[in-house]
Formats: structure tokens, sequence, C-alpha cells
């Protein structure tokens, strides 16, 4: 579903850049909420929701510069 979502992007605002920083912090929660649910080790859950934020304000900085 991502994947759809990716290229639905891509594809309205015309750069794969754009679609990919936009989907990066929900793919990252996603893999988290994977984790938690299949009783990975609580780092596991961690390192992804931890990587969401980075990637968020990465997403905010490049829409904020336009």
């Amino acid at each position: 579903m991502v994947a759809l979502e990716f290229l639905w992007l891509a594809f309205r605002h015309g750069r794969a850049v754009d679609a990919a920083l936009m989907l990066l912090p929900a793919a990252f929660i996603l893999l988290g909420l994977r984790a938690a649910l299949t009783g990975a080790p609580w780092y596991w859950v961690a390192i992804p929701l931890t990587l969401a934020f980075p990637a968020h304000l990465a997403d905010l900085v490049r829409r904020m510069r336009r």
C-alpha cells in the first residue's frame, strides 16, 4: 500500500524525492508497529520510531523552503 501511495504522490508532485520524504516517517512508524505487534525486543520498536523523527523534520524543512 505504501508503494502505491508513493507512486501516486510521485506522479502528482512530479518528484520522487518529495514523495519519498513525505512517506519515510510513516514507513518508519509502520516498521516500529510491526516489530511491536510481533513481539520483537524493545530496541527493534525504538529504532524505527526514533528514525521517524529526523525523517519528519527533513520533510518539514523541505516543505518550508518552497
